[in-house]
């Protein structure tokens, strides 16, 4: 028994005409999340993926000083809630995952967006 959380972002769940290799990546982490699920349920391995959106990590810090025309203001702002995502939000979600609170949950893809992909 045991559980799998893969890393993939909101960029695996939609186009990303700005970063097109990187949502390439998070679609094959997002695909490769439900096959395994599918593989490894019979073992009792649940894997599952979380999806977030912009959190406040030095990737994006990166992106906005590549970008200047972005900040982190605008970033929020496109997000409905208003604001962006903090690293430990992404933490307790993947501990959600991995506990027994959630020993029915494999194959799932869970979305830390602020609302974004419900746009």
């Amino acid at each position: 028994r045991g559980a799998i959380v893969n890393m993939s972002s909101v960029s695996g769940l939609f186009g990303d005409p700005d970063h097109p290799a990187y949502g390439a990546s998070k679609h094959g982490v997002s695909g490769l999340t439900k096959g395994a699920a599918l593989e490894y349920a019979r073992a009792g391995i649940r894997v599952n993926a979380v999806c977030p959106a912009a959190i406040r990590t030095p990737m994006i810090e990166r992106t906005l000083q590549a970008q200047p025309e972005l900040s982190w203001e605008s970033l929020a702002m496109g997000h409905p809630l208003g604001r962006i995502g903090e690293p430990e939000e992404v933490a307790e979600a993947v501990l959600w995952l991995c506990s027994d609170a959630a020993s029915f949950v494999t194959g799932h893809l869970l979305v830390l967006d602020g609302g974004l992909v419900a746009q």
